[in-house]
């Protein structure tokens, strides 16, 4: 007798139960809405994480959205799948002071946060190769994955790299429209096309090296899976390639897995926004350079 399958979309129940009739066993398989997993991982309390750092205000995550099949199967060779990770925290993350460029390194809660991703990448499906920005903020969160992931080399690429803000970069963000107010109408313009004094980027500028420097990857690592390591605005435009008529992307917390499927010119997010492994270490509640700002 064939096997009964019963099929919702999404989530597939771990258990298999076998229901017997008569004396022939039927085995049938179900599975269940994703809705039901989400209500399941919504049950966790919120609770607030005391650091001592200045001006840092921690949370723990409320929730984790749905992580990518690729934990229970390999990679089609039709697709590369790319798990791309914001970096650490840094001091001017935490102080609200515009990166772009400049060269920050992670405070003491960011390397916490790039050992705890290790670790969770670390027991996920194998990673084939690490890329990162060659900015220092990423490429210590990208060392510290590969070393946790077999001993990897990283291999970096400036097109990685944060959005370069000109005239902004350095300043307190709240203070920025004040101290550079040209510099700071140009950031804030609906144009996509508009650059910022300073030598700063369009964010057109942005997509394009950006974009291509994901596409280049995918297309050498089908059948793969890599992670990529960068930053807030960068993550940001990645989510506009692959649902160019979605919603804004939102924050980008530091250290959030986003997963993505790339296949020739399709891109599909597989899971979005997954901070699972923040349950002990936190992050920042402002998600400061992951939203609208650089960082």
């Amino acid at each position: 007798m064939s096997a009964l399958r019963t099929k919702y979309p999404l989530a597939e129940c771990l258990h298999s139960p076998h229901f017997s009739s008569g004396s022939v066993k039927i085995p049938v398989y179900v599975q269940f809405p994703s809705a039901i997993k989400t209500l399941h991982r919504n049950n966790v309390p919120k609770q607030s994480l005391s650091f001592s750092r200045r001006s840092t205000q921690l949370v723990k995550p409320a929730y984790s959205l749905p992580m990518s099949d690729s934990n229970s199967s390999c990679v089609d060779g039709a697709y590369a799948e790319i798990v791309v990770v914001r970096h650490g925290e840094t001091e001017w993350n935490a102080d609200g002071r515009i990166q772009g460029h400049l060269d920050v390194e992670l405070n003491e809660a960011g390397r916490e946060q790039a050992a705890s991703v290790a670790d969770r990448l670390s027991k996920e499906p194998k990673i084939s190769a690490v890329y990162s920005s060659d900015l220092k903020r990423a490429l210590v969160t990208a060392e510290t994955i590969a070393a946790r992931c077999g001993g990897l080399e990283v291999i970096t690429d400036p097109d990685l790299r944060e959005r370069n803000l000109g005239d902004l970069q350095g300043l307190v963000y709240r203070e920025a429209a004040k101290l550079s107010p040209k510099a700071y109408k140009a950031f804030s313009s609906h144009r996509t096309d508009q650059d910022i004094p300073g030598g700063g980027e369009s964010l057109d500028q942005l997509y394009h090296r950006c974009t291509s420097s994901l596409q280049r990857i995918g297309r050498k690592h089908k059948g793969e899976r890599v992670v990529v390591v960068s930053h807030g605005g960068v993550i940001r435009s990645l989510n506009k390639r692959a649902c160019p008529n979605g919603k804004s992307a939102g924050k980008v917390l530091n250290t959030s897995v986003n997963i993505f499927h790339l296949s020739d010119e399709q891109w599909t997010i597989k899971s979005w926004g997954d901070v699972s492994h923040l349950d002990q270490t936190g992050y920042l509640k402002s998600g400061f350079g992951g939203d609208k700002t650089s960082g």
